[in-house]
């Protein structure tokens, strides 16, 4: 049966939500894939940590910046169903692309085309899981699509190293690492056929008889500014943390403990899968009893709890053993989907229709910008004044620690300054 979220059943909605769940589960799994292998790519294309940190981090950066608010825009006004299926298109290239290329430069555009595809998708499957229910039933709807984004994190490890595992010593002549994104490739594009078959729903809660001017909508956003600028800023932070410690982890597991991907994989992967579905239960509901409660910004209690258990977390990777290593990790990735579904929420409940998607893309531009393109050098950075690539480990629980800090100050000052409700800036109340 074609999901009809237009027809306002349950099923069809869930229907839906359940496609969505899955586009971004393969998503997040090929964004997040070459993490898990990159020393052996490292080893192979003669590439240095800086290296990795362009081809991790900038790759995904760049793209974002300049390409996140666009795509916000055509989430919009274009039919975001389509649109979904051609971002599936792009990151399927990108991980075949991964899996041939012949240097650092044609694996950076490789990582590019994933993370335009991966992020601009998510835009379009937010804004489509939010038209299949009611403003109260948002944050679950939230919690089904953060669940699949959870599930491919979690992914990007266990099954990444999975298969690398399976393609020792070489698959099809090719070295592990590339097999496995063959693989991954192969199953991303089976996976857009389901992607075709789900339809528009029509759009909730719009504010403007038609389309706004991108001018008023721009104008729009900046009247929101006082809570958008220091909400934005405080998820940005946790995304730095997060893009640290998940573009980090595998080589400080590979260079303090000794341990391959093949080893590592499945354990990490079971353990960001259990947390991230725990972290999405978690946020869902405490998202939407933040809305429920008489608190001006109460749907950010959670996130700002969320956000300061990433404090004492950043400092998984100083750990004397792995166990305190995966407890750590587990608690600060915990925390990040907690604050990830509660953001995307709060914009969807707090902000009209025709401002979601280009919110969303603005925020996906700064997050990927600071989270991808700064952090993983940074981190990089602080290493080199520590001593070099031995103080990896030192470098990302010191940045994690400091930025995680950051965040909850961010998110503290928006919920002062939250609005009452998704209404026009002139109606917005003065903080209390």
């Amino acid at each position: 049966m074609t999901p009809q979220s237009s027809s306002g059943s349950s099923a069809g909605a869930v229907a839906t939500l359940t496609i969505l769940a899955l586009a971004m589960a393969m998503g997040f799994t090929v964004m997040g894939s070459f993490s898990t292998v990159q020393e052996s790519a490292k080893a192979e294309l003669a590439l240095s940590d800086y290296a990795l940190s362009s081809i991790q981090g900038l790759a995904a950066a760049l793209p974002l910046a300049f390409l996140s608010v666009p795509i916000g825009m055509l989430v919009d006004r274009w039919n975001r169903a389509r649109l979904l299926a051609v971002l599936v298109a792009i990151w399927t290239a990108g991980t075949f692309l991964t899996a041939l290329a012949p240097n650092g430069q044609v694996l950076f555009a490789g990582r590019m085309l994933t993370g335009i595809g991966t992020t601009g998708g998510l835009t379009a499957a937010l804004s489509l899981a939010a038209d299949c229910c009611t403003p109260d039933r948002r944050g679950r709807a939230m919690l089904i699509v953060t669940m699949g984004k959870t599930l491919g994190v979690a992914a990007a490890f266990a099954l990444t190293g999975t298969l690398f595992g399976w393609a020792q010593p070489e698959w099809l002549g090719m070295a592990p690492w590339r097999a496995a994104h063959v693989m991954l490739g192969l199953w991303s594009a089976v996976s857009l056929l389901a992607i075709l078959m789900l339809r528009e729903p029509p759009r909730r809660e719009i504010e403007a008889a038609g389309r706004l001017d991108t001018r008023i909508v721009f104008a729009e956003l900046w009247a929101r500014r006082a809570f958008l600028l220091p909400l934005f800023a405080g998820q940005a932070a946790v995304v730095m943390a997060d893009a640290a410690a998940g573009i980090w982890a595998a080589p400080v597991l590979s260079r303090a403990f000794g341990l391959t991907p093949d080893q590592f994989a499945v354990w990490l992967g079971a353990l960001l899968l259990g947390t991230g579905v725990l972290g999405t239960l978690v946020g869902g509901f405490a998202a939407d009893w933040g809305h429920r409660s008489r608190v001006r910004g109460g749907m950010l209690i959670g996130m700002i709890i969320a956000a300061a258990l990433g404090v004492p977390a950043a400092l998984f990777p100083i750990a004397p053993d792995v166990t305190l290593f995966a407890i750590g990790l587990g608690l600060m990735m915990f925390g990040g989907t907690i604050t990830g579904l509660i953001m995307s929420a709060a914009l969807t409940v707090y902000l009209p229709n025709e401002l979601r998607g280009l919110s969303i893309g603005l925020f996906i531009a700064v997050a990927g910008l600071v989270g991808y393109g700064v952090a993983p050098t940074l981190v990089v950075l602080v290493s080199d004044l520590l001593g070099g690539e031995s103080h990896l480990a030192a470098a990302l629980a010191l940045v994690g620690c400091v930025i995680s800090l950051l965040s909850v100050i961010g998110i503290v000052l928006a919920m002062r300054h939250a609005p009452i409700g998704a209404q026009r800036p002139e109606a917005i109340a003065q903080p209390i």
